[in-house]
Order: C-alpha cells, then structure tokens, then sequence
C-alpha cells in the first residue's frame, strides 16, 4: 500500500505490525513532527490509536494507525 500526504514522501508499508519505536519512525507521521514515544504511550494507554497487545507487548497496525489518524483525529476549527 501507498500513501502520499503532502508533508511525506511515499512509501510502501511492507510489515504493519511494528513496536512503539517501529511506529514513530514509520513514515505516517509528517518528517521532522514526529510524536515522542512518551506522546505515543499516552495516546495508546487514552486509547486514542489502535493496538494490539500480545502478552505485555504492545504492537501497532501501521495501517490501522494511519487510517484511524487520517480519519478521526481531526482537529475542530475554531469558529
């Protein structure tokens, strides 16, 4: 799969299943504003993004993450 943004370039996600390190450095994010792990753990623990725990491993669908961000962590306008 593909994915073009206008602040990335695009890649081709080859294993979707990654760690918390593997997703910060995945590309989903726009180059130079990526979240910090600390950022990402709090989001996860939120339950803001997908994931899937095996054990006490945590694990991120990179395309699920992707699609969840694209379509429903959009920021309101202010009026």
């Amino acid at each position: 799969m593909q994915t073009t943004t206008p602040h990335t370039t695009p890649r081709t996600i080859t294993s979707p299943m990654t760690d918390i390190t593997g997703l910060r450095l995945s590309g989903i994010f726009p180059a130079g504003r990526e979240p910090s792990i600390r950022t990402l753990r709090e989001w996860t623990k939120r339950r803001r993004i997908p994931y899937h725990k095996v054990g006490h491993f945590v694990y991120y669908d990179l395309n699920e993450v992707m699609m969840h961000i694209r379509t429903r962590l959009k920021v309101p306008a202010r009026a």
